[in-house]
């Protein structure tokens, strides 16, 4: 009988996951207790100090992010100023050498018409020249020839300054005439 209370008794202090057991308890309390005195003492300024590194390692890093963010945004804004600028400049360079070539063009034109002008004065002035030649051999010509008829017709060798120069007055009058 003793040895079947014993069963008994032994079946009733079997452990499972639901049985409450005070000496365990109590042992797992302390223990618990004694870890958390030591990870105080010893791991927990190493964990927190080892959290705080890497939270000012992030907010450095955030700090620097911050920084170039803001730097990359300050070049993104000179870059698009410079080239606006340049190409405020070349537009400028481009209507300048627009201009400049116009004026060239112009003043090409304008020594071309010129120079045509003074061309056509010189030829004109040729054109006189050798007329004015042309019309002086004439006349010498027709001196000579109506001298040549008039000996002829008079008989005598009429030749002389004097009649030459009689001869060319009265040409000078016919001329003078028309």
């Amino acid at each position: 009988m003793v040895h079947a209370l014993m069963l008994a008794l032994q079946e009733e202090h079997t452990s499972g996951p639901l049985t409450v057991e005070g000496g365990l308890m109590l042992w797992t309390v302390f223990i618990f207790i004694l870890l958390l005195l030591v990870l105080k003492r010893f791991a927990w300024p190493a964990i927190l100090g080892a959290v705080e590194a890497r939270e000012q390692a992030l907010e450095q890093q955030l700090a620097e992010a911050e920084r170039s963010r803001t730097e990359a945004a300050a070049l993104l804004a000179e870059h698009k100023r410079l080239v606006a600028d340049a190409k405020g400049q070349a537009h400028g360079i481009i209507v300048d050498a627009r201009q400049l070539a116009e004026k060239e063009r112009a003043a090409a034109m304008e020594k071309t018409k010129q120079e045509q002008q003074e061309f056509l004065a010189r030829a004109r002035r040729e054109i006189d020249v050798e007329r004015d030649r042309a019309i002086a051999d004439l006349r010498r010509e027709a001196v000579d020839l109506s001298l040549a008829a008039a000996s002829k017709l008079i008989g005598e060798r009429v030749g002389t300054d004097t009649d030459r120069k009689l001869v060319m007055d009265y040409l000078a009058t016919l001329d003078g005439g028309r």
